[in-house]
């Protein structure tokens, strides 16, 4: 007999109009563990992907440190942590927990993907500097994408 697989289901959204997407990664990643034959409990925020403190990320830690979880399951790999992957990774396997990525890398090109990420981390440091809602925030990271545009469209 086989021991049983315990898997934590982890989805994230960047804010909170994205819930539908929110939704359907967890309908999809719970479809997908049963499948398998996993026993699934489930853990989600709503939070930019280099926010550290997000209440999910942390209690999927603290399965991890109490050997709760024999796997975790994400769609794509930018849903658990915006940068530095490999060093969860690494961490995670170090209690035994492997990372199981349903779709594998999402399609984009390199372009797209560093425009994204430089947006990501100009918001990040906007909001540490003015706030989560501050209009300063919001015109620094519009700004920003506009300035970005314009680049793009000089080239």
């Amino acid at each position: 007999m086989s021991k049983e697989v315990k898997a934590v289901v982890y989805a994230r959204v960047n804010s909170s109009d994205q819930k539908s997407d929110l939704e359907r990664q967890i309908q999809y990643l719970t479809q997908y563990c049963s499948s398998k034959g996993y026993r699934v409990d489930v853990l989600s925020d709503v939070a930019r992907g280099l926010k550290t403190d997000r209440r999910g990320l942390l209690k999927l830690f603290n399965y991890i440190v109490n050997r709760q979880v024999d796997v975790v399951v994400i769609t794509y790999r930018d849903r658990l942590t915006r940068f530095g992957f490999e060093y969860l990774e690494y961490f995670f396997k170090q209690y035994g927990v492997r990372v199981e990525v349903a779709f594998g890398e999402e399609p984009r090109d390199a372009y797209q993907e560093l425009v994204e990420d430089l947006i990501e981390i100009v918001t990040s440091f906007a909001e540490k500097l003015y706030g989560m809602r501050s209009h300063k925030k919001k015109r620094l990271v519009e700004g920003f994408k506009k300035l970005l545009e314009e680049v793009e469209k000089s080239e």
